[in-house]
């Protein structure tokens, strides 16, 4: 299917908007926002239902656009030229000024990346001028859309625009290749086989249990601040800042509010900044108020007691 110049301005402009914009890749659709704001990719979680804070990849237009983000090794420079555009997303390290929402981090200091070979992936990546996080276009735990009328059928009261470019190439997700450790990992494998990727860069291996994998979730302790947190506060304790949710409990050294208003995307928006900014406080340990265990909360609070969790 073709798509005019002003459909691709119209979806480029929602973006810079803040809005959300399901778009064909080669390898499924995908449920697109702004990489740079909080708020957008909180909204990409919010939108898929019941989410999990995993890493998200972030398409970009080219490998200058990703140099500007990410730690660029010869592995993914060589990488690079073999396969993108293309089906190959790289967890690279980002850079100590990296401007990307933490959230497609999920906390973590890699940032997954991918510049898609779709031309309307493509078109709309010059448009928006913007990196643009993208995880599948359907409900968590949902089959993944290779159609636009899967996209419609999943997620139509959640985007405000859907490009239709057909039938997606490949079909499946793309191959996730973590170059942030010393031993390139497969974290996800795709349609670049481990035999592709091997024969541009040598040895590497596929993921497994183990502890040094800078992969979503795999550690029990993580997304960790340097001060001990304390779950569920109700109260405040000597030397405590807060991380506070709707109505501040009195006494913190500092407070942090994830949201006034009690909105759960907000708070999912605001959470690793002020983790971080706690962190950096004065005070001795940080106290988080009870977030609901529903809808976005769930993230977040799973997200909170991997930061609580002992540390190895």
């Amino acid at each position: 299917m073709t798509l005019s110049t002003d459909d691709i301005e119209k979806a480029a402009g929602l973006l810079k908007s803040g809005e959300l914009v399901a778009f064909p890749t080669e390898t499924v659709y995908g449920l697109g926002g702004n990489a740079l704001s909080d708020d957008a990719v909180a909204r990409i979680y919010e939108a898929k239902g019941r989410p999990s804070f995993n890493p998200l990849i972030v398409h970009m237009s080219s490998l200058s656009e990703v140099d500007s983000y990410a730690l660029l090794n010869d592995q993914a420079v060589a990488l690079a030229n073999a396969f993108w555009p293309g089906p190959l997303t790289l967890v690279l390290k980002r850079n100590h000024d990296c401007r990307l929402s933490l959230l497609v981090s999920a906390g973590l200091d890699t940032v997954a990346v991918r510049i898609p070979a779709h031309p309307v992936a493509q078109s709309l990546l010059t448009a928006a001028k913007l990196p643009i996080a993208a995880p599948s276009a359907n409900r968590s735990g949902r089959i993944s859309p290779t159609q636009a009328s899967h996209v419609q059928e999943e997620l139509a009261d959640k985007v405000a625009m859907i490009l239709d470019g057909g039938s997606c190439v490949v079909g499946i997700e793309s191959t996730v290749l973590d170059l942030s450790g010393d031993m390139p990992v497969i974290l996800r494998p795709g349609s670049i086989t481990k035999t592709q990727l091997s024969d541009v860069i040598g040895t590497l291996k596929a993921a497994e249990h183990h502890s040094d994998i800078r992969g979503p979730g795999m550690l029990e302790s993580h997304y960790a601040p340097s001060k001990p947190l304390r779950l569920n506060a109700t109260d405040i304790k000597s030397g405590e800042a807060l991380l506070a949710f709707s109505s501040p409990v009195k006494g913190a050294q500092c407070v942090e509010n994830l949201s006034d208003s009690g909105d759960l995307r907000e708070a999912a928006a605001n959470l690793f900044r002020m983790l971080r900014k706690l962190d950096a406080s004065r005070a001795q340990s940080i106290a988080v108020m009870p977030i609901p265990e529903e809808g976005l909360g769930i993230a977040i609070n799973d997200r909170l007691k991997r930061a609580a969790a002992p540390r190895n």
